[in-house]
């Protein structure tokens, strides 16, 4: 999870460094830690609550009653009622066009070097949309048109994917949360978004289990009888045959008599139109999966009401 020094926290949220600081003493609205040279680092989750508070207050609320709902409760109610923008979704296009011209040939030090700079000046969760997933879809498309080779491919998608299981790490664990099972069925080798899935998911305060790629239905059927998830979500990005994907259809049927299960990805796209008969949901892009998400929330929130 990136750390954000205050002059940047200001820039990111429109708020004036003054105010930034009264929130944090007088309101307890934000908790930075402190960097070895004893600078203020606020983190992601800083960042996204005071952009929530400003928005709230330019709807009529005050600072005082948001002060007195709590941290806790404005971050649970932000997760409930924050959306994805189309704004959120624009990929860094010049960004990725410069660390694309660094793969041919490879400069490890000045990608890197770029990369790990773009990611640590904005919320890791934007970063993910605007940067790492893009620059994955961009690889692949190269790589597919032979103008990038295999190796590199790996290389860059090793990169991502550490990325995100480091942030991921840093995650509090979620004990009361909706429990989500995330997978790659067999078959499936690239498991990329399903991470940024599982990200997504745990951020919203969801219990993840993440499986990875090429999963056999009958050891994900197994799992959910062990764990009884409130939602399986399985991405499938592999091109495949409509018969082949009937097959796998009926499969995953079975499946989903027993829990709900969504699955997205652009194999799962190619074939939404088989999906209208069944029991399967279709999340054809962030905006679906944020809002399947805030619906799971919403219900185990009423429950413990």
């Amino acid at each position: 999870m990136n750390k954000h020094r205050i002059h940047r926290v200001a820039k990111l949220t429109g708020l004036s460094k003054d105010v930034i600081r009264v929130w944090e003493r007088r309101y307890g609205l934000v908790q930075p830690s402190r960097s070895s040279n004893r600078y203020r680092e606020y983190s992601d989750e800083d960042v996204a609550l005071l952009r929530f508070v400003k928005a709230q207050m330019e709807q009529g609320s005050t600072i005082g009653g948001l002060a007195t709902e709590g941290r806790d409760s404005l971050v649970a109610r932000m997760r409930l009622v924050t959306p994805f923008t189309v704004e959120d979704q624009k990929p860094h296009d010049h960004l990725l066009d410069d660390l694309v011209g660094l793969l041919e040939p490879i400069d490890k030090v000045g990608f890197e070097r770029k990369l790990n700079g773009a990611v640590a000046v904005i919320p890791f969760e934007e970063a993910v949309q605007r940067i790492l997933l893009p620059l994955q879809r961009r690889i692949g498309e190269l790589w597919h048109e032979g103008r990038l080779g295999i190796a590199v491919e790996h290389y860059v998608t090793k990169v991502i994917q550490q990325k995100l299981f480091s942030v991921m790490n840093q995650l509090p664990v979620n004990e009361f949360g909706p429990r989500v099972l995330i997978a790659c069925p067999e078959g499936e080798t690239h498991e990329i978004g399903a991470q940024a899935v599982a990200y997504t998911a745990a951020t919203r305060g969801c219990q993840v289990y993440y499986l990875g790629c090429n999963l056999p239905i009958s050891d994900l059927v197994l799992f959910c009888e062990k764990i009884r998830p409130d939602l399986v979500l399985l991405s499938l990005t592999e091109a495949k045959t409509e018969a082949a994907m009937l097959l796998q259809l009926q499969e995953l049927e079975q499946l989903a008599t027993r829990w709900p299960v969504a699955m997205g990805g652009q194999g799962a796209r190619a074939f939404g139109n088989l999906l209208q008969d069944t029991k399967i949901e279709l999340l054809d892009d962030l905006t679906a999966l944020h809002s399947r998400l805030m619906i799971l929330l919403s219900m185990r929130q009423r429950v413990y009401q």
